[in-house]
């Protein structure tokens, strides 16, 4: 991964940084979403927000193709209205190896930009719509454990924290919290 390209983790502050709208679109644009889709492949995520990798920029790549060959870039993306509510057990890459119960919108219309500055409006259900929601989230300073009731992301934070202090001791990977 690039050195500018640091896939953040929480408790990171960085990630709580909302982001600015896009008003360049140029070449830079391009490469950075190019390379945000590189780190999100090379992740095995399905979606990915500029501020994950330190560039606090409105703009989201998703990719829920199972072939992993559908890329969807969205440049300054905004909900203009929802319906219905979800479950979603939902994961970050930010928050690795932490999965949740997340309530978000079953079907929501985007509003969004494509790389070259043109408009985009899609509808979108199912897990474009969760994705979606999720990124945007990024966008805005939150996560998706802001979610959890108080109580229990205490728990979580300390279940992190372990986790970390046992990484760091070289301890055996593949510990999974779930909070729920």
């Amino acid at each position: 991964m690039e050195q500018d390209l640091e896939l953040l983790q929480f408790p990171d502050e960085r990630l709580r940084k909302v982001s600015k709208p896009v008003e360049r679109f140029d070449a830079g644009l391009t490469a950075l979403a190019e390379s945000m889709l590189r780190v999100m492949y090379e992740s095995k995520g399905i979606g990915l927000a500029a501020p994950q990798i330190n560039h606090p920029t409105r703009m989201i790549v998703i990719d829920i193709s199972e072939d992993r060959n559908s890329p969807l870039v969205f440049v300054n993306p905004k909900l203009t209205s929802f319906k219905g509510n979800v479950e979603s057990n939902e994961g970050c890459l930010s928050v690795p190896e932490i999965r949740t119960i997340v309530k978000r919108h079953k079907t929501i219309s985007l509003l969004a930009q494509n790389l070259d500055g043109s408009k985009i409006n899609i509808e979108a259900g199912d897990l474009l719509s969760i994705c979606i929601q999720h990124e945007i989230d990024h966008l805005d300073g939150k996560l998706f454990i802001d979610y959890i009731p108080s109580i229990k992301l205490q728990r979580l934070r300390k279940q992190i924290a372990k986790q970390k202090k046992l990484s760091n001791n070289q301890a055996p990977q593949g510990t999974t919290v779930s909070i729920v």
